[in-house]
């Protein structure tokens, strides 16, 4: 007897997770897929935006809203604008407005880097931090105005002036642990480690341990944050997972 399709129960996922990504990102999507909770499928979609494509922020939306139809094909359940300089780029403001149109055109939550970052801070209750980003001065500049301008105080900070997206990505987890612990100061309530295109996840409990603070990195917190939008509670990385 041959059966019919509808005689087999069909497997659904519990969510969709649908992210946008540098074009030069190679950190998202083995990061995510390693975190990611079973049964919430992870879906990406990548977007020039970064190096020489970089562009303001508005400039940029029609080409992220072209993205998010991308991801819609896939019934994703939450879309992530995931790059910390560009979703830092602009302002807080600009930020929140990018997030925004996003939600609008999807019909679905939306989250950006920078805001998954602030909820994660906010949650945590921390806004004096350690903050170290992955590339030169300029870069480094833009994202302590956003932390600033939303709010945090900086205690000590470190720009790594890494050469580009290769190094980003192929720089390892022990550089970060090193970095931060020479930053190390009792007055901080966390440790804000930026760049989604960096090997920082694998030594968050570790730093957590030596510095005492919970450590936010940027794909730990777009992950955190777009699972509780969903209303998904699930093990992760750090502190912020158990908070």
């Amino acid at each position: 007897m041959i059966m019919a399709a509808d005689d087999y129960s069909p497997i659904v996922p519990r969510a969709r997770l649908g992210f946008i990504i540098p074009s030069s990102n190679r950190m998202v999507e083995p990061q995510i897929q390693l975190y990611v909770p079973a049964g919430v499928v992870p879906h990406f979609t990548r977007l020039r935006m970064t190096n020489r494509h970089r562009k303001p922020l508005p400039e940029l939306l029609p080409a992220i809203l072209d993205s998010v139809a991308l991801l819609m094909d896939s019934k994703c359940d939450v879309i992530v604008f995931q790059c910390t300089g560009t979703s830092m780029s602009g302002g807080v403001e600009a930020d929140d407005a990018v997030v925004a149109a996003i939600r609008k055109a999807a019909d679905r939550p939306a989250v950006s880097t920078a805001g998954a970052v602030r909820a994660a801070l906010s949650a945590l209750g921390a806004s004096r931090l350690i903050f170290i980003s992955e590339t030169g001065p300029a870069g480094h500049g833009k994202k302590l105005d956003y932390l600033r301008e939303a709010g945090y105080e900086i205690l000590q900070e470190r720009a790594a002036c890494l050469a580009g997206s290769d190094a980003y990505c192929s720089t390892p987890p022990e550089f970060w642990y090193d970095t931060a612990m020479q930053l190390k100061d009792p007055r901080a309530q966390a440790c804000f480690i930026s760049c989604a295109n960096i090997q920082s996840m694998d030594v968050i409990e570790r730093l957590e341990q030596s510095l005492g603070v919970p450590v936010i990195t940027s794909n730990q917190a777009a992950l955190w944050r777009a699972l509780r939008l969903l209303g998904i509670s699930a093990p992760g990385p750090g502190m912020l997972f158990r908070h």
